[in-house]
C-alpha cells in the first residue's frame, strides 16, 4: 500500500525521465550521464542510475532521489520540489499539507489563476474578441492561442486585483506576483497589465511564473477614468506608450534566468540538437507554427550566464536570429561572446532589413526556411559584415576593421580555429600575420568565462577519502575482494565502516534500515561501482594498487605525527623521549621506504 504521496510520486515517475527532461542524458551500461548542471566541468561526471532511482556527480559530490533533484534545478525548498512532482505524476495534494503552505507556492497560484483570468477575458469579453481577431490576422492560429495560453487584461484598474482578492489572496501578495502596483500617494494597488493582449512567461515545468503584456492596434475599449480622489498614478501610468511591458522581477520570475519557450522546446532542442533564438514572444509563436519547434526567445535582455547555462543542458548549437551590431560594445554581441566562452556553437540567421521572424514566416515560411538553412557561422557574419562596411584599401579602413575583428578572434578558445582567422584577417587585409599577431597580443578581453564565474566548483575530498571510497567500490563491482580491505577497517573512517559491514551483509539488511548518512554513501558507492570503467582493470591489481597508496598515506600521517612530538619533546628537553620517538620514527621511514619499493 503506497503511504504517502511522495511514494506515490516515486511510483508513478522515473528518475531517467524527470532527469531527462532537464540534461541531456546518454546511456552508458546501465546507467545514464550527462555533464553536471551544479557545477563547471568538460568531462560527464553526472551519472543517473534508473534501478536504484537515484542521481549523482562524482565532480561535485551533489547526489539523491528525484526531489532532491527538483529542487537543485529549480532552487526550491522541498515543498515545491513536491507540488512540482505532483503536477507532472498526476497526484492531488491535499490542501492542509502544512509543507506546501510556501510564498512561493502562493505565488504560482496567483500566477496560473492570473492566467486563466486573462485566457477566460480573451475569449468572452467583448474587448478581448477584438484582441483575438488582432491575433487570428497576425497570423496566430486558434491552437497556438491555447497552447501558449494566450489572453487579455481589461483596460480597469483593478479588474484583476478585485477578481484575485475574491479567490482568497491579499493585495500585497498580488504585488509581490508582480501583477499589481502600489500608488505612492494613495497607498491604493492597481493592475499593471490593462488594455494588453498577454503572454504567459512560463518556468521549465511550465509553470506560469510571469507576463508580458502587448498593445495592440485598435482602440476597443476607452480606460476608466482616473479612481476617485487621485490623479492617474504616475507610477502605472509611464508604461502606457510602451509596445510591451513586462512583469518586473519576483521571486518567481528573472528575466536573465527565463527564455520564452524553453518549457515547450527543450525536447525538439535536444532532438534536433540546435536551439532557435528570437527576441519576441510572437516571433517564437509564428516560427513554432511554421514546424521550428526547437525555438525560444530570450525576455528583454541579451543572452545572459544563466540562460547559456540552462540551454546547454539540451545542446551546444545556437542559431540566432536576433538583430545584430557588430560595431561597438552591444550588448548582444556581449551576450554572444559569453556563449563563445562556453563553448556554443553559433550560427546567426540573416534576417531582411526592417523584417524579423514573425514578418518573414508570414510572408513566405519557404523564405524563413532558406534563411535557415543559410545561416552562417557567426565568425564568418562578423567578417563579411564588417568587411562591407569599411573600405579595406585604406589605412584608416584596416584600422576600422581591425578593431571590431581583432576581440573577436581573440575571443576563440580553440589556438588552432583561432590561426585560421588570423590568416584570413591578414588575408583581407593583406598585411603580413606576424603584424595581425603582434596587434592581436595587445587586445585585451573582459573575463566571460560564464560557467567559471556562475557555477560553484566541487569541494576537494582528501586522498584518504578518494582511496577509500574507490577501495570500497572496487568491492561492491568484485564481492569477493571483499575479505582484502577488510583487514583495514580500523584504519577507515567511521562511514566507510558502516558501509563495508552493510556489503558484507547486505542480503539480510536493506539500506533503508542504515542512518541516512550511511544510506546515502551505499547509494553513492553503488553507483561508482556501475559508472566506473572497472570492466576494462584488473580488479586485484588495482586494489592492490588502492592499498598501498591507502597504507603509504597512513605511514606518511604517523611520520607527521612523530615530528611534532619530537619538537615537543626536544623543547621541553626530554632526551628520554626523544630517543625513544627517534627510534620509532627511523622504524617507520623503512616501512614507508619499503611500500615505495614495492
Amino acid at each position: 500500500m503506497i503511504s504517502s504521496p511522495i511514494e506515490e510520486i516515486k511510483n508513478r515517475l522515473d528518475i531517467v525521465e524527470v532527469v531527462g527532461s532537464y540534461l541531456k542524458l546518454q546511456k552508458t551500461g546501465a546507467n545514464y550521464r550527462a555533464l553536471c548542471p551544479f557545477h563547471s566541468e568538460k568531462k560527464p561526471s553526472f551519472f543517473v542510475s534508473p534501478a536504484r532511482q537515484i542521481w549523482r556527480c562524482f565532480g561535485c559530490g551533489k547526489g539523491g532521489d528525484i526531489f532532491g533533484f527538483i529542487k537543485e534545478i529549480e532552487g526550491v525548498e522541498f515543498g515545491d520540489a513536491l507540488r512540482i512532482l505532483a503536477q507532472r505524476a498526476g497526484i492531488e495534494l491535499k490542501k492542509q499539507d502544512v509543507r506546501l503552505e510556501t510564498e512561493r507556492k502562493r505565488l504560482y497560484e496567483i500566477s496560473e489563476l492570473a492566467g486563466k483570468f486573462f485566457e477566460k477575458q480573451l475569449e468572452a469579453s467583448k474587448a478581448g474578441q477584438e484582441a483575438r481577431k488582432y491575433l487570428l490576422n497576425r497570423g496566430v492560429k486558434e491552437e497556438s492561442i491555447k497552447k501558449w495560453r494566450l489572453g487579455y487584461a481589461p483596460n480597469r484598474w483593478q479588474g484583476l486585483s478585485d477578481f484575485l482578492v475574491s479567490q482568497g489572496y491579499k493585495r500585497t501578495e498580488i504585488e509581490k506576483a508582480g501583477l499589481a502596483i502600489k500608488s505612492e500617494k494613495t497607498g491604493n494597488y492597481y493592475d499593471r497589465f490593462r488594455g494588453r493582449i498577454i503572454f504567459p512567461v512560463f518556468d521549465l515545468s511550465s509553470q506560469a511564473v510571469g507576463f508580458g503584456g502587448r498593445v495592440f492596434e485598435k482602440e476597443v475599449e476607452k480606460p476608466e477614468p482616473a479612481p476617485a480622489g487621485e490623479e492617474v498614478p504616475k507610477e502605472i501610468t509611464e508604461d502606457i506608450l510602451a509596445k510591451y511591458i513586462n512583469s518586473p522581477a519576483t521571486i518567481l520570475y528573472d528575466k536573465s534566468r527565463i527564455l520564452y519557450g524553453l518549457d515547450k522546446a527543450k525536447l525538439a532542442i535536444r532532438k534536433q540538437d540546435a536551439c532557435i533564438l528570437v527576441e519576441g514572444y510572437i516571433d517564437v509563436i509564428s516560427v513554432s507554427q511554421a514546424g521550428y519547434e526547437n525555438i525560444a526567445a530570450v525576455s528583454g535582455t541579451a543572452l545572459t550566464p544563466y540562460q547559456l547555462r540552462i540551454l546547454k543542458r539540451y545542446s551546444e548549437n545556437l542559431l540566432i536570429a536576433f538583430d545584430m551590431d557588430t560595431a561597438g560594445d552591444s550588448a548582444t554581441k556581449r551576450g554572444i561572446d559569453l556563449a563563445q566562452a562556453a563553448g556554443f556553437n553559433i550560427k546567426v540567421i540573416i534576417m531582411p532589413q526592417e523584417m524579423d521572424p514573425d514578418d518573414v514566416v508570414s510572408e513566405d515560411p519557404k523564405q524563413w526556411e532558406r534563411m535557415v538553412s543559410e545561416a552562417k557561422l557567426i565568425l564568418d557574419f562578423y567578417f563579411e559584415t564588417t568587411l562591407a562596411k569599411f573600405d579595406a584599401k585604406t589605412i584608416d579602413g584596416k584600422k576600422q576593421i581591425a578593431k571590431i575583428l581583432l576581440p573577436v578572434v581573440k575571443a576563440i578558445p580553440n589556438k588552432i580555429e583561432q590561426n585560421f582567422w588570423v590568416q584570413r584577417l591578414a588575408t583581407e587585409l593583406k598585411i603580413k600575420e606576424e603584424a595581425i599577431e603582434a596587434e592581436l597580443k595587445k587586445v585585451k578581453l573582459e573575463a566571460v568565462d560564464v560557467f567559471e564565474e556562475e557555477l560553484p566548483q566541487p569541494t576537494a575530498k582528501s586522498r584518504k577519502q578518494l582511496l577509500e571510497e574507490r577501495m570500497i567500490a572496487l568491492a561492491m563491482y568484485s564481492p569477493e575482494n571483499l575479505p582484502t580491505i577488510k583487514e583495514e577497517i580500523p584504519f577507515f573512517s567511521p562511514s566507510c565502516s558502516q558501509a563495508i559491514a552493510y556489503i558484507e551483509k547486505s542480503q539480510g539488511l536493506e539500506a533503508s534500515d542504515l542512518p541516512q548518512e550511511i544510506t546515502d554513501l551505499i547509494n553513492y558507492l553503488s553507483l561508482m561501482a556501475e559508472a566506473e570503467e572497472f570492466a576494462s582493470l584488473d580488479i586485484k591489481e588495482e586494489l592492490r594498487r588502492c592499498l598501498k597508496g591507502f597504507k603509504i598515506l597512513a605511514v606518511k600521517n604517523k611520520l607527521d605525527n612523530f615530528s611534532k612530538e619530537l619538537k615537543m619533546a626536544e623543547t621541553e628537553n626530554n632526551s628520554g623521549k626523544v630517543e625513544k620517538l627517534l627510534q620509532e620514527f627511523n622504524l617507520c621511514s623503512r616501512t614507508l621506504h619499503d611500500l615505495e619499493a614495492e
